[in-house]
């Protein structure tokens, strides 16, 4: 017996999909620029580092808050010259936003931020472990 796959005559989402397949895959325009983060941990804090070349600490902010840590940041050309005829532009400038969900609790007003040949290194040190405690209950009768 073979296999008979259902289609439904009309498709409320084929015109959508069709759309979104009729785009360049590559075109430069409809990315947005995420910097990538390399999130790790040592024995005191939580380490985050992103590549931020082109950008001057000025450009960048950084900000945690109820465990998550924020940067934003904005790099603008100050001049572009339009007579170029370029061959490929992929150097952008822009604005990104990026949230990070920290692994574990941090002491946030102790956080760190350095930026040293286009790395920016943020330092979150850990709390303190708390050990779990017992608490009896007493129960009452009503």
């Amino acid at each position: 017996m073979s296999l008979i796959r259902w289609s439904p005559m009309w498709d409320p989402f084929a015109e959508v999909d069709e759309s979104f397949n009729r785009l360049p895959a590559n075109s430069s325009s409809l990315k947005a620029f995420t910097p990538a983060v390399d999130v790790y941990e040592t024995d005191k804090s939580v380490v985050v580092e992103t590549p931020l070349a082109g950008f001057s600490p000025e450009d960048v902010k950084v900000s945690v808050e109820n465990g998550v840590l924020t940067l934003q940041g904005e790099h603008k050309k100050e001049h572009e010259i339009e007579e170029k005829n370029y061959y490929r532009k992929e150097v952008r400038s822009g604005a990104f936003y990026r949230q990070i969900a920290l692994p574990t609790a941090v002491l946030e007003d102790k956080v760190e931020a350095s930026f040293d040949d286009g790395v920016l290194k943020i330092t979150c040190p850990k709390t303190m472990a708390t050990e779990p405690k017992k608490v009896e209950i007493k129960i009452t009768k009503k």
